[in-house]
């Protein structure tokens, strides 16, 4: 049992020495010899795996927290292709929808098209944006457009960079400038929940660099179970605060670890649905409530619950949440 347990971690993208550490707490945690005959061994070791697996996910660090009326400077850095600037605009837009003044700097000079894709992703969304089609250096963009926004009194500053990986030593030391320029009160590294067991050593150079204070994990809602991320937080020993369930700009979830944990393990997230089911207030429609207990259903109603099950997202992320063992 645990080592199929293991297998299956191992499956999902979780570090091998994650793996062995966490059967070594299991069998530390779990005499097999000396257990009792009735217990049953496949239900207590399910049961360790799972609080062993808890203890990995979660660093015991507090995430920063934003403060309401103060200027927070929030700064993205991570992979090429991890999804970063597509993330910049949805938690921007995450704490817009809570009334907080959010705003995105492009200091992303590397990539073609970077700023354009800023630029309409902050235009559909309605967010304030700052970037620059003739300034080369992102030091400069960076600096100005956070100086800009705080005088103007936005909370939510966020900056997005280029994406870069451990062997470019001229971008690392590009992303240490931006960083001292602005000063910024966290630092996100965005993680790739398809990039598996090369996460572990991006993690940790960006961590050794600059002050990695929090994770995303972006693209959960493909084949990946992102198992890579206990490898970022053991590698940045930080906790992990948003996930990425798929390419709207609404498709960004706080992060819970037990439910991260079940689907970690194929146990599915029955929590993450019951969210979803209470999102939509079903109990707030108090007339269709009293047309079904006196026996009246209509097309209409029909219509509108099929309508309900839409707004929950694509029926697949439904489907992947409900799968139990």
């Amino acid at each position: 049992m645990l080592k199929d347990i293991c297998t299956a971690l191992i499956e999902a993208d979780v570090n091998i020495r994650l793996v062995k550490k966490l059967r070594e707490n299991v069998r530390a945690v779990i005499d097999f010899d000396e257990m009792a005959g009735g217990l049953n061994k496949r239900r207590m070791i399910q049961s360790a795996v799972f609080k062993e697996l808890m203890k990995l996910v979660d660093p015991g660090v507090k995430p920063y927290q934003p403060v309401k009326g103060k200027p927070n400077v929030i700064m993205f850095v991570g992979l090429q292709g991890s999804g970063k600037t597509t993330t910049c605009t949805k938690l921007a837009y995450h704490y817009q929808k809570k009334n907080w003044k959010s705003c995105l700097v492009c200091a992303d000079t590397f990539r073609a098209g970077a700023y354009d894709q800023v630029k309409q992703n902050c235009t559909k969304a309605r967010i304030p944006f700052y970037g620059s089609y003739t300034e080369v250096d992102p030091v400069v963009i960076a600096q100005d457009g956070v100086e800009m926004f705080k005088k103007e009194g936005f909370e939510i500053i966020i900056v997005d960079t280029s994406g870069r990986h451990k062997q470019e030593d001229s971008l690392f030391e590009e992303m240490l400038a931006v960083s001292n320029a602005v000063k910024p009160d966290n630092i996100i590294f965005v993680m790739d929940a398809t990039i598996g067991q090369a996460c572990e050593g991006q993690a940790k150079a960006f961590k050794d660099k600059v002050d990695v204070g929090s994770v995303i994990i972006t693209k959960l809602d493909g084949h990946a179970k992102g198992g890579g991320a206990l490898s970022a937080v053991a590698a940045t020993n930080s906790p992990i605060i948003f996930i990425g369930t798929g390419e709207h700009i609404d498709d960004l979830e706080p992060f819970k670890t037990k439910p991260f944990v079940s689907k970690l393990l194929g146990m599915g997230d029955i929590e993450g649905l019951i969210d979803k089911v209470n999102e939509l207030k079903l109990e707030d429609n108090e007339v269709l409530l009293e047309k079904i207990k006196h026996g009246q259903f209509t097309l209409r109603d029909m219509y509108e619950q099929f309508q309900n099950i839409m707004k929950m997202g694509p029926f697949s992320q439904i489907m992947v949440r409900s799968i139990l063992l």
